[in-house]
């Protein structure tokens, strides 16, 4: 069976200075020594989480989309995070997923953080995005999408039993980057266990550290959890580069002995706006 090899980078963030931020990743991928296959980084990771995105959007053909084409055609990785799209007239912190051959599927955050003003400022997503690599599948979403795990929820379609039924699960791995706060951290630690464990998957966070702009300090905490909610790796003392493997045959091992999710309700998300997922 397959395996999977992330890289995870928890940084510092320059505050709405892209080409600092452009600057500071390219010299942490570039020493990434690993042979990894995705690398993750944080929630708007060229700017931070600004509410100002009148004077920093970029449409698709940005520099911050073509650099993201440049490092992964130049390291063969995929290579993904969020940053601020205008597009037709609205802005949208929308997670760009960038293949090695510069295609790249693309999500934009549905759950806005009314708290900080960003449903005032950007539009809402209306799909999800679950990538394909190596049979992998893999569940992109940002942030604040975390606190709502209906959005998340796995819905299985494989009747009574599920033993060696792995096809009927929608998703592998649960990817979350995030400018999460160091106040609420507690809330980020114990959620991102929940997804993994209600959903029989891996679950990845990463997040930022140091302060923003408006002073408000982020402790880092990315973490890894396996499809029991075993935490494989944790960091909430700094910056890091961090690479890990997924193992297959533990998420199948995991799934055929626990069959958990035959015994869950079925649901139907129901919002006129709301698109089927898109697969690439």
């Amino acid at each position: 069976m397959s395996s999977l090899t992330v890289t995870l980078i928890q940084s510092n963030l320059h505050w709405e200075d892209k080409a600092a931020n452009l600057r500071m990743f390219e010299e942490k991928i570039k020493g990434i020594k690993e042979k990894t296959e995705v690398i993750i980084l944080p929630e708007m990771f060229n700017t931070g989480f600004s509410m100002n995105p009148k004077d920093l959007a970029e449409n698709m053909e940005g520099e911050t989309v073509q650099w993201m084409k440049r490092i992964a055609k130049e390291r063969g990785v995929i290579l993904t995070g969020s940053l601020i799209i205008e597009e037709e007239g609205n802005y949208f912190n929308r997670l760009v997923w960038m293949l090695p051959n510069g295609q790249c599927g693309i999500y934009d955050k549905r759950h806005r953080f009314g708290y900080a003003g960003e449903d005032e400022q950007f539009a809402a997503g209306t799909k999800r995005l679950i990538a394909s690599v190596k049979g992998w599948r893999i569940n992109l979403l940002v942030c604040y999408d975390l606190r709502f795990p209906v959005w998340a929820r796995q819905q299985i379609n494989g009747g009574n039993d599920l033993r060696g039924m792995e096809d009927e699960f929608e998703y592998d791995v649960l990817v979350y980057v995030a400018n999460w706060p160091e106040r609420r951290i507690l809330a980020w630690n114990t959620l991102l266990q929940a997804r993994a464990i209600e959903n029989q998957c891996y679950t990845i966070g990463v997040n930022r550290v140091g302060k923003d702009g408006n002073e408000i300090p982020y402790s880092g905490s990315s973490l890894v959890v396996d499809p029991m909610g075993e935490i494989l790796y944790q960091n909430a003392e700094g910056e890091d580069v961090f690479t890990c493997t997924l193992s297959m045959e533990k998420l199948h091992g995991v799934r055929s002995k626990f069959p958990f999710l035959k015994d869950a309700d079925s649901f139907q998300i129901v919002n006129d706006q709301l698109e089927k997922d898109k697969i690439i």
